[in-house]
C-alpha cells in the first residue's frame, strides 16, 4: 500500500494506528493539560464510534495498555472494558470482547505476546498468562496459564427429523 492509499484509508476509516495510540498515551498522562485531554478523549471516542469499538478510554484512567496492540484488522468491533490490563505485543483480531461480569469486579488481565482470535470473548476478573493463544470465538471465563492455547470444543450437530 503506497502512502496516498494509506492516507485515504486512514481518512475514510477515521483510524490511524500511530496517532490513535499517541493520543491514548497523552490522555493517560496526568501532566497533559485538562482541556487537551478532553480533546484527545473526544477524538478517540469519535474514532471508536465510527468503527463500532471501544478500547476503554476514560478521562481519569481507563484500560491500561503496556504498549499499543497489533490490530491486523484495525479496531473494527473490538470492545475492551475500562478495567482491563493488556500486556505488550498483544495481537487482537476483529469482534473481540474483553469485558467484566459485574461492575464491582476488576477486569481481565492479559499477559504479553498473546494472540486473541476473531470473535473471542474474555470475561471476568481473570488472568491470561504470557504467550497464550485464544482461538476464534472461544469464550474464556477462567484463568489461563502461560504458553497455553484455548479453543472451542468440537461443534455439535443437532438434526431434527
Amino acid at each position: 500500500m503506497n502512502k496516498l492509499e494509506r492516507l485515504v484509508n486512514n481518512w475514510l476509516s477515521h483510524y490511524n494506528h500511530k496517532k490513535y495510540w499517541e493520543m491514548k498515551e497523552k490522555l493517560c498522562n496526568p501532566r497533559t493539560n485538562k482541556l487537551l485531554r478532553c480533546y484527545y478523549l473526544f477524538m478517540l471516542k469519535r474514532s471508536d464510534s465510527f468503527n463500532s469499538a471501544t478500547l476503554g478510554h476514560r478521562m481519569n484512567g481507563g484500560s491500561k495498555w503496556k504498549s499499543a496492540p497489533i490490530l491486523p484488522h484495525g479496531i473494527k468491533g473490538i470492545f475492551v472494558t475500562d478495567k482491563a490490563m493488556i500486556g505488550k505485543n498483544v495481537k487482537i483480531y476483529q469482534q473481540v470482547t474483553i469485558g467484566i461480569n459485574r461492575e464491582e469486579e476488576g477486569g481481565p488481565t492479559i499477559g504479553d505476546n498473546c494472540l486473541i482470535g476473531v470473535g473471542a470473548k474474555i470475561i471476568g476478573n481473570i488472568t491470561i498468562g504470557n504467550n497464550v493463544k485464544i482461538g476464534a470465538n472461544a469464550v474464556v471465563f477462567e484463568d489461563v496459564p502461560d504458553d497455553a492455547t484455548v479453543v472451542l470444543n468440537k461443534p455439535r450437530m443437532i438434526i431434527k427429523k
